[in-house]
């Protein structure tokens, strides 16, 4: 009897230990943040590891764990904002906002933007890109327009001394590079995010105000119009599939094309990758005297779920605040969505740099409603079908249309 009681009493007391133990375990002293992207090259990655490195020595309250999510980088997101276990700060792609905008799941920043930020500093067409009911629910990190390269011995071999300035110069000049220095004069990526700046020129829209696809409108093919007859007729233009290669930098860049027109993102990989490649930028070319490229952008956007969402926003207004873009932008890998910022890294004056700054204020942004995929992919499958030859233009985007207005009708 007297060991059950003093066992009892050992345990007892043994309990009380712990409890009391745990209780003065020292408690965090600071807040851990997740925030999600998808990843980038190296140098990207490396530069991203060290600004967030700074901002935990400014803000060592806030500790951030950082997940890159390489692989169906939205399908992932969607799910864990569904599921409530999404991160509290993640990228999103302006094509995809509208429809998170419109879901109730992100955390609308209105209320945590001072006077300070100088809300007023970033481009107005990027941030209008993650604006909805009158709520900014994202802030663009970064941006790229598109801007016309051009190979400078291939122009010199045709006596070509300027870059073309309107459509009609850069078809004739085309037909003047092919077949000499390069197989073909220009480089061609038909998919709608490069394609959308043309349709407008003529008046033609990709959606209308329901969200509907209308880009078979007659106005909307005089745009594509140009890019078939290029193709086809010229015989001037080439897919980077044509020529065996990946993307419409590296056809350039291995001088199978003696011009293309493509963002920011090629210059530090064609200086790294063909150091010997001489190559200019240009403005791109006007369509029906009208100028006009795309823009590009991602914004930082905090999940409504968060439990930390003073944290996030500390984190949301340094890495797009003056300093931390600035820190972002410096290596010239994009380019900073804060006109100071711009100005202070002197890009607007930059030799390369400078015609993709001064085509935002023209740009067409990379979005077409809430149903992202379904207009981009219909527009994609039956617009490339038209480039070969195996159905008319205009056949080839009704039935683009069509198709991807019955699959919304589906979905809503």
């Amino acid at each position: 009897m007297k060991k059950s009681f003093w066992r009892f009493w050992g345990i007892v007391i043994a309990i009380a230990i712990t409890i009391i133990s745990c209780h003065s375990l020292p408690k965090p002293n600071h807040v851990t943040i997740k925030l999600s992207g998808w990843g980038g090259s190296p140098v990207e990655q490396k530069l991203l590891t060290q600004v967030l490195q700074d901002f935990e020595a400014e803000h060592p309250q806030i500790k951030v764990k950082y997940e890159v999510i390489s692989d169906q980088y939205m399908d992932v997101m969607k799910t864990r904002l569904v599921g409530e276990a999404a991160p509290d700060v993640f990228y999103l792609d302006a094509l995809e906002a509208p429809f998170l905008m419109s879901q109730n799941v992100l955390e609308p920043l209105n209320n945590y933007i001072t006077p300070k930020f100088d809300l007023a500093d970033f481009e107005p067409t990027l941030l209008n890109s993650f604006k909805y009911q009158n709520y900014i629910y994202g802030l663009p990190k970064d941006y790229s327009t598109l801007a016309l390269f051009y190979n400078k011995k291939a122009f010199a071999a045709a006596g070509l001394n300027t870059p073309p300035t309107t459509w009609d110069e850069l078809r004739t000049y085309s037909k003047q590079l092919t077949g000499k220095l390069n197989r073909y004069g220009f480089g061609e990526m038909p998919e709608l995010a490069r394609q959308m700046y043309k349709i407008k020129a003529f008046g033609g829209q990709v959606i209308d105000a329901n969200g509907d696809a209308v880009f078979a409108s007659q106005q909307a093919l005089q745009g594509l119009q140009l890019v078939i007859d290029q193709y086809r007729q010229d015989r001037s233009s080439a897919q980077k599939s044509d020529v065996g290669t990946n993307s419409g930098s590296e056809m350039f860049g291995q001088g199978k094309v003696a011009m293309v027109i493509e963002g920011n993102w090629s210059i530090p990989y064609l200086q790294e990758t063909f150091p010997e490649l001489e190559f200019a930028t240009a403005e791109v070319p006007t369509i029906n005297n009208k100028k006009g490229t795309m823009v590009y952008t991602v914004a930082y956007v905090m999940s409504k779920q968060s439990k930390h969402k003073a944290e996030a926003w500390e984190l949301i207004s340094y890495l797009t605040g003056k300093a931390g873009m600035q820190k972002w932008t410096g290596k010239g890998l994009a380019l900073p969505t804060r006109q100071s910022v711009a100005e202070k890294l002197g890009y607007d004056q930059d030799v390369l740099r400078s015609p993709l700054v001064a085509g935002v204020n023209y740009a067409t942004p990379l979005q077409v409603g809430k149903h992202p995929a379904t207009i981009v992919n219909n527009f994609d499958n039956q617009f490339i079908s038209a480039l070969l030859g195996q159905q008319t233009l205009k056949q080839a985007m009704l039935r683009a249309q069509n198709e991807a207005n019955q699959q919304i009708r589906a979905m809503e």
